[in-house]
């Protein structure tokens, strides 16, 4: 048993360098994300889930990574203020990234594009929904396994009627 374990652990040990030299940053690519969501608007906060889906392609030339991203996500944060509950809708993002690639197989990135935002506010019968439109900027870090990834991102979007919105994200996914 104990020889199994040994040669399992350099097998992969050995494969782990070849995945690292494989890794490339250029395609298309799809990827699932979630994370956590704070909304601020007016001095009232409130935190929550957020989930979704992206895609996008980028163009590797040497170390510099350029690309564009599309991103499709919902979230659980609301509020309760009096007998209204604002919450967050459908979250529509569209927007560029430019990254280095820093060691074999990881890439720091930089992020900014347009995001549109709804919410929904709901007292009684009533309901109510608009949708900001803002900008977001934003920076990760991505980690090559061959086809797959990992990521971890923070961004900030700055939207219309003073609705600030920070997230912090972890997504894997897949380049073609």
């Amino acid at each position: 048993m104990r020889i199994f374990a040994v040669t399992a652990l350099a097998l992969m040990a050995s494969a782990t360098p070849a995945l690292a030299q494989d890794a490339t940053f250029q395609g298309p690519r799809v990827e699932a994300i979630a994370g956590w969501d704070n909304v601020k608007s007016d001095g009232v906060s409130a935190s929550g889930f957020v989930y979704g889906g992206a895609a996008g392609y980028d163009l590797q030339r040497g170390n510099l990574v350029a690309g564009i991203d599309g991103e499709i996500t919902g979230m659980t944060t609301d509020k309760t203020l009096g007998t209204v509950l604002v919450k967050g809708g459908r979250d529509l993002y569209a927007g560029v990234r430019l990254g280095y690639v820093v060691a074999p197989g990881t890439l720091l990135y930089g992020k900014v594009g347009y995001d549109n935002s709804r919410i929904i506010g709901r007292s009684g019968a009533l309901r109510v929904t608009d949708n900001l439109d803002g900008v977001r900027v934003g920076g990760g870090v991505e980690r090559s396994f061959g086809h797959y990834y990992g990521k971890v991102e923070y961004r900030y979007t700055n939207a219309s009627d003073d609705v600030v919105r920070h997230q912090v994200l972890a997504g894997i996914g897949y380049r073609f």
